[in-house]
Formats: structure tokens, C-alpha cells, sequence
């Protein structure tokens, strides 16, 4: 090959390889922006875990002191408490007032299934930092939900 044909060949392959590195940076930002925005859910997910899990062990023991002292009955194996819906609602969002969690959750339900647990389930809405734009497109982030029972003994 004489050079005149090597500065032809130079000039079909040029831009080529632009191209393909400006096609690789596009999908090397795009997987990270899917992996940290996918971080950020999973810890909005452990944070609304963790709060679900303080709030129904403060619940656990909430009996409201008119049972208390007026010899409210003890469930059938001999619980030294006995919770209502209503204990464990008002405890829940007492200890969300006392203690704000740093996210903004909704409480979707605060009950004592038996008299001796606190079940508490709550709700929050993910938006991921680098995919905000698309999950707004698609209504507004990702729900995420979390449960959590405590045993008042």
C-alpha cells in the first residue's frame, strides 16, 4: 500500500472510533445513574424498615393508663398489657412526632391484632436522584411500603 492509499483509508475510518467511545460513555453514565438511583430506593426502603420497627416496639407497650389502673382484661396466655387499635394509633404517631424520621412517610395502618402486638405499616415515595425526570413521567416516584409487628410482654 502507498501512503496516499493509507491517508484514504485513514479518512473512511475517521470518526469511527468517536463514535463508539462517545456510545460507551453514554451507557457507562447511564448504568451508574441506574445503580445509584436503585441504591437510593433500597435505602429509602431500610430507613422506612427501620421506623416501621421503632415505632411498633414504642407501640408495644402503649396501654392507655384508664385501662391500666382500671383492671383492664389480660389476654388468654397472661400478657401483662392489652393494646387497643386506637393505644397503638395514638402511640405511633406520637413517637412519629417525637422522633421525625427525615423522609415524609404516612402511617397506613396502626393496629393490635390480639391485644399483645402492635402492627405497624407505613408508606413512603422514592424519587431516585439521577432518574427523578423519568420516575415523574411515570407518576411521581416508587411506592414503598413496610411492616413491622412488636410483642408487648
Amino acid at each position: 500500500m502507498s501512503p496516499a492509499d493509507h491517508a484514504a483509508d485513514a479518512g473512511r475510518e475517521s470518526g469511527r472510533i468517536m463514535l463508539l467511545t462517545s456510545a460507551f460513555v453514554a451507557f457507562a453514565l447511564m448504568l451508574v445513574a441506574v445503580v445509584a438511583s436503585a441504591s437510593a430506593v433500597h435505602l429509602d426502603r431500610k430507613t422506612l424498615y427501620d421506623v416501621a420497627d421503632l415505632a411498633a416496639a414504642d407501640a408495644a407497650s402503649a396501654m392507655s393508663p384508664d385501662a391500666f389502673y382500671a383492671g383492664a382484661g389480660v389476654p388468654a396466655d397472661g400478657a401483662p398489657l392489652t393494646l387497643s387499635d386506637a393505644d397503638v394509633r395514638t402511640a405511633v404517631d406520637q413517637y412519629l412526632a417525637e422522633h421525625p424520621p427525615g423522609i415524609t412517610l404516612a402511617v397506613t395502618g396502626a393496629s393490635s391484632p390480639d391485644g399483645r402486638s402492635a402492627q405497624v405499616s407505613l408508606a413512603t415515595v422514592s424519587r431516585p436522584p439521577l432518574l427523578r425526570w423519568f420516575t415523574d413521567a411515570f407518576g411521581g416516584g416508587i411506592t414503598v411500603t413496610a411492616s413491622s409487628t412488636a410483642r408487648a410482654w
